[in-house]
């Protein structure tokens, strides 16, 4: 499988909304689903939650309720890390999924998706990994695929990992796990290195200072 859409599931039907209460809980007991779609013959209501499912009636119809379904769901044409960013942002282990007509197409669960994301690049191939910081206002993307090219490596991965209004936080997969010289052009530029390497002879060298001032202060 290549493409996030080969995972749209559809081995559990949607529920229609004139089911139970009580057709809801079974289905939660069978399957360790978060949240579960409903139907209204074939136009998506959206999705009943297993802890509303646990504390409703159990002969109330779903309908009853409709207007606790939550709406979140993604569309086919989402690339696999918004539907990412979909399952973290909702707190949800499903997320329907609709065409561009609105047509309920099934779900993604999220141990697919994650599985589709442990089969890229960025994941995938060897190398390794930093972690970078700099000014809100001054890093570029630009800049930083310069500063990794430079150094005769490739970057497999890029993301954003934390920013605020001063300081973003840049995660970096790159093409060799040996990279000292990248890790010290980076620092020429005013990034903070975040993570932690054994060839880092910049921390390897305050070390040695470090452990020759103790001996200077211990005699």
């Amino acid at each position: 499988m290549n493409k996030i859409t080969d995972f749209i599931n559809n081995q559990y039907k949607a529920l229609q909304v004139s089911a139970t209460i009580a057709d809801a809980s079974d289905l939660f007991l069978d399957v360790n689903y978060s949240h579960f779609p409903i139907l209204e013959q074939n136009v998506f209501l959206g999705s009943i939650a297993k802890e509303d499912a646990d504390i409703f009636l159990s002969t109330d119809s779903i309908d009853v309720h409709k207007y606790n379904l939550t709406r979140f769901y993604v569309r086919n044409d989402m690339n696999w890390f918004d539907v990412l960013e979909e399952f973290s942002k909702n707190h949800t282990n499903l997320l329907p999924v609709l065409d561009d007509k609105n047509n309920y197409l099934g779900f993604y669960e999220l141990d697919d998706v994650l599985h589709f994301f442990n089969e890229t690049t960025f994941v995938k191939e060897d190398g390794g990994t930093i972690v970078i910081e700099k000014e809100t206002a001054d890093f570029t993307f630009s800049q930083i695929c310069q500063i990794v090219e430079s150094n005769n490596a490739k970057i497999l991965g890029v993301f954003i990992s934390n920013n605020s209004a001063t300081k973003t936080e840049i995660t970096l997969k790159i093409s060799q796990s040996n990279f000292n010289e990248i890790i010290q052009t980076f620092r020429r530029y005013n990034y903070t290195i975040l993570s932690e390497h054994q060839e880092d002879a910049y921390l390897a060298d305050l070390k040695d200072r470090s452990d020759y001032l103790n001996k200077y202060l211990n005699i």
